[in-house]
């Protein structure tokens, strides 16, 4: 998708979020890494509450794997990620001998180069991949299997489960995790409190979502319960499915060739939905249309009661939405329970890398508590290790740690033609919320066929 404006911070994040789950959008040339300082805590004060953890602190002794030795380790990634990437690549150059030569490449090119890339031996030591394209790419043999260095790192056990599991082809683990990306339910507490709900509770299933949404809706006066992306694949994967994890329910099988999107589960949550939409809770025609890029703006601008978006509050608060008035609070399930959607980057070795012991390097302290505290979780983004969740960044406020603790309970979805079944415009994925949610819910058991047979396409 391309974006006719100029992207705020907070419209970045959510189009990182959007095509960590497969879209593309409109982005810079490619160009070199150059150093810069790694950025600032944006976390804002605190204004919720989280559960209470020890904080975690980088190590005085960190754990070395690999060479330091001062070789140039060359690495692409897509621009989709770029500022975050660019922080942990300045960060390690800055503290040791090797140097990451980072060539960020735009969006919608990067699946391109990276398979001409690989059809000529030509690919560079490191290079990462939205993490529900890595079925395809390490099935296809482009990433160096790293099951026994990832065995080795004394954290092995406390990095998110959701991106390993993803990079994991035949028993073999290929990948980690390079920048995450997770939901959340965000709601406006200012709008909560004009509604006569307690914006200290907020809610923890989906039925108590569709109550509070409504009761924000009756204020009226250009104010709306919720929205959603209703014609972007990618936006709704992100935001709906984690209701059905919560609730211990697959979206599909576990290999990923067969779809359970017709599940008794998922029914409940479409009717869920169809419901709001059709009493007018719903941002019409807004939600219908929504591709994409400005899918948080009406919350931004203090419109909207609560609504799923990316696990981040950068450039979120405004005159018109301030930050005491943003509620962060987990995905809850039908039934109960919470869970995400973990997205993002990961990143591995390549067939073709030719410094293989100083990229590891690069990865092994990538997951380390100094990448993590020091770059990840003072620049305000969400940390890979579940240990480290709770820390001097995160415990200043309670909705960032919310952010941090929630990763440890979501997935990430394994299918090899993930691209083509849920993030295609013209896709099954979007033909069954369509007529599940605005036309003829009686569709979705023959709609979701169309999605296995799409999911088992050669």
């Amino acid at each position: 998708m391309r974006n006719p404006f100029r992207l705020s911070a907070l419209a970045a994040v959510a189009m990182v979020a959007v095509m960590g789950c497969g879209s593309t959008a409109s982005t810079p040339s490619v160009v070199p890494s150059t150093p810069s300082a790694a950025p600032a805590s944006t976390a804002p004060a605190s204004t919720a509450s989280a559960s209470v953890a020890p904080v975690a602190s980088a190590s005085a002794t960190p754990f070395v794997a690999g060479v330091d030795d001062g070789t140039h380790i060359t690495m692409w990634s897509r621009a989709a990620t770029q500022k975050r990437a660019q922080a942990l690549v300045d960060a390690y150059n800055a503290s040791h001998k090797n140097k990451v030569d980072m060539t960020v490449v735009p969006t919608e090119d990067y699946q391109t180069k990276v398979g001409s890339a690989a059809a000529a031996k030509g690919l560079p030591d490191l290079f990462s991949a939205d993490v529900v394209f890595m079925p395809n790419w390490t099935s296809a043999g482009l990433f160096q299997d790293l099951t026994a260095k990832i065995a080795s790192l004394p954290y092995a056990d406390k990095i998110t489960k959701a991106h390993i599991v993803a990079s994991t082809w035949q028993g073999k683990q290929y990948g980690l995790p390079f920048v995450m990306d997770l939901s959340v339910w965000m709601y406006n507490k200012k709008l909560f409190r004009a509604a006569g709900l307690d914006p200290e509770k907020p809610p923890t299933t989906l039925a108590e979502f569709a109550t509070d949404a409504r009761a924000v809706a009756k204020l009226g006066g250009g104010v709306h319960g919720t929205e959603f992306g209703g014609n972007c694949g990618g936006c709704l994967v992100f935001t709906w499915w984690p209701t059905a994890w919560a609730d211990g329910e697959k979206v599909m099988s576990d290999d990923g060739l067969t779809s359970n999107l017709n599940s008794a589960e998922m029914k409940s949550i479409y009717t869920t939905i169809k419901g709001l939409v059709d009493d007018g809770t719903v941002f019409m025609p807004a939600s219908k249309t929504e591709t994409g890029p400005t899918w948080f703006a009406a919350f931004s601008a203090g419109q909207i009661g609560i609504q799923p978006l990316p696990a981040s509050l950068t450039g979120l608060a405004n005159d018109k939405l301030l930050d005491a008035d943003i509620g962060v609070t987990a995905i809850g399930g039908v039934k109960g329970g919470t869970s995400t959607f973990v997205g993002g980057d990961s990143i591995g070795l390549s067939k073709d890398a030719k410094n293989i012991d100083q990229a590891w390097n690069f990865l092994a302290w990538l997951e380390s508590e100094d990448a993590q505290i020091n770059v990840v979780a003072k620049g305000g983004d969400v940390v890979s290790r579940d240990d480290l969740a709770n820390n001097q960044y995160t415990a200043k406020d309670p909705r960032v740690l919310l952010m941090n603790q929630i990763g440890a309970k979501g997935q990430t979805p394994f299918a090899l033609r993930f691209g083509q079944t849920f993030n295609d415009a013209q896709g099954p994925w979007i033909i069954l919320v369509r007529d599940a949610v605005f036309g003829d819910p009686s569709k979705i058991d023959k709609d979701n066929d169309a999605i296995t047979v799409s999911l088992k396409s050669q």
